[in-house]
C-alpha cells in the first residue's frame, strides 16, 4: 500500500505531464463555481444592505398609514386609496391615548423645486415633520439644529436640508442661515442632515425636511399623513404600542368586530421580510444555475478521466504488475479527480470573489465577501471531485493487469 504522500506525488506528474487537458477539465466547473460565489456575495450583502439602509426605522419605531408599506398586490393599494386619511387629529389622539408610546409624531412628503441664485433642482424631496420627529427619525442632524414645536405651530419657514442640497448650492461654505426658495417661498436653512449616500442607486441625501403646519400651510391639508411612533421599551412595550395605537384608530374610524381596517402598519420586520421573500426567490433560481454548471463540470471532469484511464491501461498493468492493489490504483485517481477539482474550486472562488468586489466599487449594487462562503465553494469541489471520480477510479482500480499489460 503506497503511503499518501506517494500517491499524491503521483496524482501531481500525471496532471503535469497532461497540463492542457487539465486545465481544460477544470474551466467547467470554475465557471459553475464563480457565478456561485458571485450569486452568494451578492445576495448577503444586499440583504445586509436593505437592513442597513432602507430599512432604518429602529428596532421600536412602527408607522401607520392609509396605504400598505409593503406592497404585494397592486390592487390593495388602489383599494386603499379610496380609505379615510390619516390626520393631525389622529396623530395627536395615538399621542394621547397610547401610553405604551414614547414619542409620536408625522410625517408627510411631496415633491418640489427648489433654487438658491442661480442654480435650481427639480423634483427634489418636500418632507414634512411634526417637531417630535426629531426623536424618532433615524436621520442624524450633523450641522446646526431642528426645528422646535413652537416653531410648528407658527409655522415658521426653516428647513432642515439634506447633505445633497448642500453639495449642490454650498458647496466648500456652510448653508446655515441661508435662504433658499422653495417653490415660490423662501425657507432659512438652520440645520443640515448626515449624509447618507445611494441605496440601490437611487440618491438619498436631495431632499429637506419643513415643519408639519408649515407643509400643510403650503400644500394644503387634504393630504394623508404617516403616524411614527417610537416605543418606550423592549419588545414587549414595542407590542403593547402598536395595540394600543390599533385600538384608537379602530375607536376613530368606527371599526368593530371583524370589519377590515382601513389602515396599514410597517415596522423594520415587514420590510426585511419582504425583501428575504424576494430576494430568496432570486437566489433558489441563481443556485440552481449554479449547480447546473457545477455538475456539468463534474460531468466533464468524470469524462474526461474515463478518456485518462483507458489512454493509460499499460501504465495501470505495469504498476499493478509491480505490487500495486487495487486501491492503490483507485486512491491515484480519486485524489487526481479531487485536485483538479480543489484548484478549478479555488480558481472559481476567487473569480466570484474578484467580480463581486468588482461590482461593489464600481456600482453602488452591494456585496458582502465572507469566509464561509470560500469555504462552502471549496467544500462543493471537493464533493463534486469524490463524486464524479468514484467510477473512473473504480473502473481503473478493476482492470485486469494481464489484459492491461497487453494494451497496447
Amino acid at each position: 500500500m503506497l503511503a499518501p504522500s506517494d500517491n499524491l506525488r503521483q496524482s501531481l506528474d500525471s496532471l503535469k505531464a497532461h497540463k492542457l487537458r487539465a486545465v481544460l477539465t477544470v474551466l467547467g466547473l470554475t465557471m459553475g463555481v464563480a457565478t456561485l460565489i458571485t450569486v452568494m456575495t451578492i445576495i448577503q450583502g444586499a440583504n445586509l444592505y436593505v437592513e442597513q439602509k432602507i430599512a432604518n426605522l429602529g428596532t421600536n419605531v412602527f408607522q401607520i398609514a392609509r396605504t400598505p408599506f409593503v406592497v404585494t398586490d397592486y390592487n390593495v393599494v388602489i383599494k386603499a386609496l379610496r380609505y379615510k386619511r390619516i390626520e393631525m387629529a389622529d396623530v395627536r389622539a395615538v399621542a394621547e391615548g397610547c401610553s405604551a408610546c414614547q414619542y409620536t409624531g408625522a410625517s408627510v412628503s411631496a415633491a418640489t423645486r427648489v433654487q438658491y441664485g442661480d442654480k435650481d433642482l427639480q423634483d427634489v424631496n418636500l418632507i414634512g415633520h411634526t417637531a417630535s420627529m426629531a426623536e424618532i427619525d433615524t436621520r442624524t442632524v450633523e450641522l446646526g439644529r431642528y426645528f422646535t414645536d413652537a416653531e410648528d405651530r407658527r409655522s415658521a419657514q426653516v428647513c432642515v436640508v439634506g447633505a445633497g442640497i448642500v453639495e449642490q448650492f454650498f458647496p466648500g461654505s456652510s448653508p446655515l442661515g441661508r435662504a433658499i426658495r422653495v417653490g415660490n417661498q423662501e425657507f432659512q436653512i438652520i440645520g443640515v442632515f448626515e449624509k447618507v449616500g445611494s441605496v440601490l442607486g437611487q440618491d438619498q441625501d436631495t431632499f429637506l425636511v419643513i415643519p408639519m403646519n408649515t407643509f400643510l400651510r403650503l400644500r394644503g391639508s387634504r393630504r394623508s399623513l404617516t403616524i411614527n411612533v417610537k416605543a418606550a421599551g423592549g419588545q414587549q412595550l414595542f407590542e403593547a404600542a402598536q395595540d394600543q395605537a390599533r385600538m384608537i384608530l379602530r375607536a376613530r374610524r368606527h371599526i368593530t368586530g371583524n370589519k377590515e381596517e382601513d389602515f396599514f402598519f410597517g415596522t423594520k420586520e415587514s420590510y426585511i421580510a419582504l425583501w428575504q421573500s424576494i430576494s430568496s426567490a432570486f437566489f433558489a433560481v441563481f443556485i440552481m444555475v449554479s449547480a447546473i454548471s457545477a455538475v456539468v463540470g463534474g460531468i466533464v471532469i468524470m469524462n474526461v478521466m474515463l478518456v485518462s484511464v483507458t489512454e493509460r491501461t499499460k501504465e495501470i498493468g505495469i504498476r499493478r504488475a509491480v505490487g500495486a492493489t487495487q486501491s492503490d490504483i483507485l486512491r491515484q485517481f480519486l485524489m487526481e479527480s479531487v485536485m483538479q477539482c480543489l484548484v478549478g474550486g479555488a480558481v472559481g472562488v476567487l473569480g466570484g470573489f474578484l467580480c463581486a468586489v468588482a461590482l461593489r466599487s464600481f456600482t453602488s449594487f452591494p456585496a458582502s465577501v465572507q469566509t464561509w462562503v470560500a469555504v462552502l465553494g471549496l467544500t462543493l469541489s471537493s464533493m463534486i471531485g469524490l463524486f464524479f471520480g468514484i467510477y473512473p477510479a473504480v473502473r481503473a482500480a478493476r482492470l485486469d493487469p494481464v489484459v492491461a499489460l497487453r494494451t497496447e
